[in-house]
């Protein structure tokens, strides 16, 4: 069977990507970060959505944190949505770049032919690193400078959500099984998610945008 490295943080999107790649025939070989973001709920919500998809391996990786986030600072707030396109104090420097390349090496060890990233380009923070400029090049890396690439069996970098909307990723996710119950999406991971968040803001309108239930428990909701 083909196989498939999955990025995957325990959100919404990463979880559709995960539904996305067993629907496509994929082998599902999850990685996560844990990378000094602010709570762990996150971490235990890839834990989850892992064995609900019954993987052979979910691999977590420990990263050093660098800060300049409100994600990974705690002495930065995270800020109540605000609705603009400015990079928010929530973007994680150079995040996406660094997760690819660990799932980049991860797939290459276990001869996976795909990369599974859920980042839009319609429905998100305003981070560089969800643009298909940044998933193009970023493929370009891996034809050029991996074994697999210059032998002409590059590793495809697949972003199935790039020109979806929120509502239509939840569309596409609930149609193929994907447990939103067991995600959470907010910055803050409090038990309930607040609902003010860039995150949850996206995310609550997004379901009632799709006319779907969001079965997770928030402090406040649109």
């Amino acid at each position: 069977m083909k196989k498939a490295v999955v990025l995957l943080s325990g959100g919404l999107d990463s979880t559709t990507c995960m539904a996305v790649a067993k629907s496509e025939g994929y082998e599902l070989y999850p990685i996560s970060f844990d990378y000094g973001q602010r709570h762990n709920r996150e971490l235990e919500c890839a834990k989850n959505v892992a064995k609900y998809f019954g993987v052979k391996q979910h691999k977590i990786i420990k990263m050093e944190n660098v800060g300049g986030s409100a994600l990974t600072d705690k002495n930065i707030d995270v800020p109540d949505y605000k609705g603009d396109n400015e990079i928010p104090v929530t973007y994680v420097p150079a995040r996406n770049i660094l997760f690819l390349s660990y799932a980049l090496g991860y797939a290459e060890v276990i001869g996976a032919e795909a990369i599974f990233i859920g980042v839009s380009a319609v429905d998100y923070s305003g981070y560089p690193d969800c643009r298909p400029e940044f998933i193009k090049a970023f493929q370009k890396v891996v034809d050029e400078g991996t074994a697999a690439g210059v032998k002409g069996k590059s590793i495809e970098i697949k972003a199935p959500l790039i020109y979806l909307s929120k509502a239509e990723t939840i569309k596409l996710g609930t149609k193929l099984g994907a447990p939103y119950e067991l995600t959470t999406s907010c910055y803050k991971g409090g038990e309930k998610a607040c609902g003010v968040c860039d995150s949850c803001v996206l995310r609550l309108k997004g379901f009632e945008e799709a006319g779907i239930k969001d079965k997770i428990e928030y402090e406040r909701s649109l």
